[in-house]
Formats: C-alpha cells, sequence, structure tokens
C-alpha cells in the first residue's frame, strides 16, 4: 500500500465516522462527535458554546499517526486555561460548571515534523436548564389533563433513567469506534512492516545461498584443475 493510497483510506475513515457522529447528534441535545486530520507541525482549535451551570464531558484519542500523541487544551470563556496536556493519546475530562460563552478546544501537533494524525473527539453537554424545562411541560400536561392517578414523580425518574442509560451506551459505542479504528491501523501498519522485513530477510537468504553455492562450485573446480 502507497503513502497516498493509505492517507487516502484515513480520510475516507474519518468522514465515515464524522458523518455517522454528525447522524447520531441530530436533535435537541448539545453533544458533538468529530473526526479530523491534525496536519504535521499544525494546531487545530474548536469551539462549543455553553451556558453558566451546564455540564461539559470532553473526551479525545488519538486513532492514528505515528507516535499516536498530541498535544490537548482546554480554555474557558474568560482565558482560563482549564485542561493543559503535552503528548498524550487520549484523554477524559468534565467541567462541573461551565461559564457562558465560547470553550477552546485546541489540538497539537507542532512537536511533530513528519507525521499528521487523525484525532476524535467528542463533547456532551447537559444542560439544566433544559432538563428542568422538560420536566415542568410535562407537570403541566398532566395537570391540564387531570390525571393526577398516574405517579408523576415516578415516570419522570425512569424516563431521566432511561435517557442517561441511553445516552451513556451511544457514548461507549463511539468510544469503540475510534478504538476500532485505533487498531485496524495499527494492524495495517504492522502488516506492512512484518511483510517489508520478512521480504528483504528472504533476499538476504537467497544471497547467501547463491554465493554459498558458488563458492563452493568454484573450490571444487580448482580441485580438480589441481588433481590433473
Amino acid at each position: 500500500m502507497t503513502g497516498s493510497n493509505y492517507t487516502h483510506s484515513l480520510y475516507l475513515m474519518g468522514c465515515l465516522i464524522l458523518t455517522v457522529g454528525l447522524a447520531l447528534d441530530m436533535g435537541p441535545n448539545q453533544n458533538m462527535e468529530f473526526t479530523f486530520m491534525l496536519p504535521t507541525g499544525g494546531t487545530e482549535c474548536f469551539y462549543q458554546t455553553t451556558t453558566t451551570g451546564d455540564t461539559m464531558e470532553i473526551e479525545y484519542q488519538v486513532i492514528a499517526g505515528s507516535g499516536l500523541d498530541v498535544g490537548f487544551a482546554l480554555i474557558s470563556p474568560s482565558g482560563q486555561r482549564v485542561v493543559s496536556e503535552f503528548r498524550t493519546s487520549d484523554g477524559i475530562h468534565m467541567v462541573d460548571r461551565t461559564e457562558f460563552g465560547d470553550y477552546r478546544l485546541c489540538f497539537d501537533n507542532s512537536f511533530s515534523k513528519m507525521s499528521e494524525k487523525m484525532v476524535f473527539f467528542k463533547v456532551v453537554i447537559n444542560s439544566q436548564d433544559n432538563t428542568s424545562g422538560g420536566q415542568e411541560e410535562w407537570i403541566d400536561f398532566t395537570v391540564t389533563e387531570s390525571v393526577a392517578d398516574y405517579r408523576i414523580e415516578e415516570i419522570r425518574r425512569t424516563m431521566d433513567s432511561v435517557y442517561r442509560h441511553l445516552e451513556k451506551t451511544r457514548q461507549v459505542q463511539a468510544v469503540l469506534r475510534a478504538f476500532e479504528a485505533r487498531d485496524r491501523y495499527l494492524l495495517e501498519d504492522n502488516l506492512w512492516r512484518v511483510s517489508f522485513w520478512s521480504c528483504l530477510n528472504l533476499m538476504v537468504m537467497l544471497g547467501v545461498a547463491v554465493t554459498q553455492t558458488y563458492t563452493l562450485r568454484r573450490l571444487f573446480d580448482n580441485t580438480k584443475r589441481v588433481c590433473t
């Protein structure tokens, strides 16, 4: 596999993961999944808008590229550096109470001058306003429909529990997809190395065998000439 074809395959893989992530994230929540190519010696930053008091979870992983490591920084709207990591392959970070504004997520590959990296990251925001608003709508609906016999609180807790479990399941599936892409990259890279060194060793063995055969034949030819 040539370098251009391999890079093209990585790009198609990234597009596939991005398409699946965007398809899953279409909805009222503020979740985001993204896979991108981080160029050699470059830095890429992304922005996530939050409101005051939200909970934000950030997860990233390097799934392709030499060394499988990048630098990561999370900067708050006020300019404070919340998270700063150097040359790590993955990480999970939680911001309990967010500020109002745009958080900046920066991925750094300036230390690598030879290899680009494929990075997957996911942002999950749990808004307190949206949750409370949904609960009030349920309560208003039940009151207006005069169904006081139903156990509203129990139904609401059950629905919240189901929703949290579904969100956790979807997050785990996204992480497993990233792990699968990373393992596939490592397997393909190791297969190329094994094939190359196996062919090189085979050529060396054949060369040594031919050289030994030629040397032995020359030795016996010289012996016959001396005897005659």
